[in-house]
């Protein structure tokens, strides 16, 4: 059963009451020794960081940089001594803290994420660090509630700052800095180029493994492919189809209400954008494996992933992360080492090239949290209430700075299957 501890906070709508979660409003309860440890341990990360921290009794640390001004001290001290940096986001959600620049606050933290923590505490991090919840693992049953919960919430919500083709993952830009007239053309570009990899033309018989809004599917189709798109998210699955028969293609796409490992058939080549990250480790090897069960000999992968430094995915596997709480329940970003080893010891797939993009996600997430910020209004009129929109915005900030930081990179992989020797 879902625990009020592990299920992320749902958005507000018109005519009931805004949930609120106790633990967002009001700290869990913490000891003065902890409350007063935590104030010490956070005070001299601080004292280290390229950032000015301003406290609401006057005092200040930092070596100068972007601001973060701390309102509430004691509540940010208690929820970060209870539960970590899941309490750092929600104090920020809260109200306890704030930034006039988040990004910039958020990137050096990002930058220096593996010695914020002193040495001693990381080699005691399975005993302090949250475990993140059994709910979330990503069966065939939870996949589905893990991706409703975020897919599902609204696809007019996605609508308000997203660009025209409903792209929800890095676009590729000529030049930065990237500008909002620019985004679409640069969706199709990083659309393109993933459908070049696999060499999708008339005939084709193409398996796309996460459907997004359907822009890929449309994409591919226009191009005399016969694409088969396989979603969990019945919201998404639903304005999908839309498009697609708004295109006028719907002899050449189906997008299916099913899970990747019901997917039957052969196909000459599969797409999966920004996929692996719902999947979880636990199922990599599930994942893959259906890669390559589907690919016909011959065929090629193409596969658009976020990943993080192997050390770091090591790290933090077991640790429940406010990601994890309150935006992508069960997620898990792959490192490139990680994907190597689990294609070669699960499949027969080896990977042709790689190509990382970083860059392009800090400015698309850049763009994503703008149009986000000024369509504020149109947001709450959707009935999402301040601490959904704060939550929000903390959200696409620190990716953004996860890109910026260099902490994150995006990757397009093509992947052949390998020949078995006679």
């Amino acid at each position: 059963m879902t625990t009020a501890e592990s299920r992320p906070v749902e958005a507000s709508r018109p005519g009931s009451a805004p949930p609120r979660r106790l633990d967002v409003v009001t700290p869990q309860p913490s000891s003065w020794a902890r409350t007063a440890i935590t104030r010490a341990l956070v005070r001299r990360a601080l004292e280290r960081l390229p950032l000015q921290a301003r406290f609401a009794d006057g005092s200040r640390a930092g070596l100068g940089g972007p601001v973060m001004e701390i309102h509430d001290p004691d509540a940010f001290h208690r929820r970060i001594g209870t539960q970590g940096l899941v309490g750092f986001g929600e104090s920020y959600m809260a109200g306890e803290w704030d930034a006039p620049d988040l990004v910039a606050v958020l990137t050096v933290l990002a930058g220096n994420a593996a010695g914020l923590i002193p040495a001693p505490l990381q080699r005691l991090r399975g005993l302090w660090a949250m475990r993140r919840p059994s709910v979330q693992r990503n069966t065939p049953t939870g996949a589905r509630d893990n991706i409703s919960r975020h897919y599902d919430l609204s696809n007019d919500l996605f609508a308000l700052f997203l660009d025209d083709t409903l792209s929800y993952s890095s676009a590729l830009f000529r030049g930065f800095p990237a500008a909002w007239p620019l985004l679409a053309d640069a969706q199709h570009r990083k659309i393109d180029r993933l459908l070049d990899l696999v060499e999708a033309g008339p005939g084709t018989r193409l398996l796309e493994i996460g459907t997004g809004w359907g822009e890929l599917a449309i994409r591919a189709a226009a191009r005399g492919a016969h694409v088969t798109s396989l979603t969990l998210s019945r919201e998404q699955q639903a304005l999908a189809r839309d498009r697609v028969r708004a295109a006028g293609l719907d002899d050449r796409v189906s997008i299916e209400l099913c899970d990747y490992r019901e997917a039957t058939g052969t196909y000459d080549a599969v797409v999966s954008v920004e996929m692996i990250e719902a999947v979880g480790e636990e199922f990599w090897p599930v994942y893959f494996a259906t890669l390559d069960a589907r690919l016909a000999p011959g065929g090629r992968v193409a596969l658009q992933a976020i990943t993080m430094p192997h050390d770091r995915m090591l790290a933090s596997r077991d640790t429940f992360t406010w990601i994890q709480k309150y935006v992508f329940p069960g997620g898990l970003l792959p490192s490139v080492e990680a994907v190597d080893e689990v294609t070669r010891a699960h499949t027969s797939l080896r990977t042709l090239r790689r190509d990382g993009f970083g860059a392009h996600y800090a400015e698309t997430l850049r763009l994503w949290r703008e149009r986000f910020t000024e369509r504020a209004g149109e947001v709450a009129e959707l009935g999402f209430d301040e601490t959904f929109r704060r939550m929000w915005t903390f959200y696409l900030a620190y990716s953004e700075a996860g890109f910026r930081s260099g902490y994150l990179d995006v990757q397009q992989y093509l992947f052949t299957k390998e020949t078995p020797a006679p």
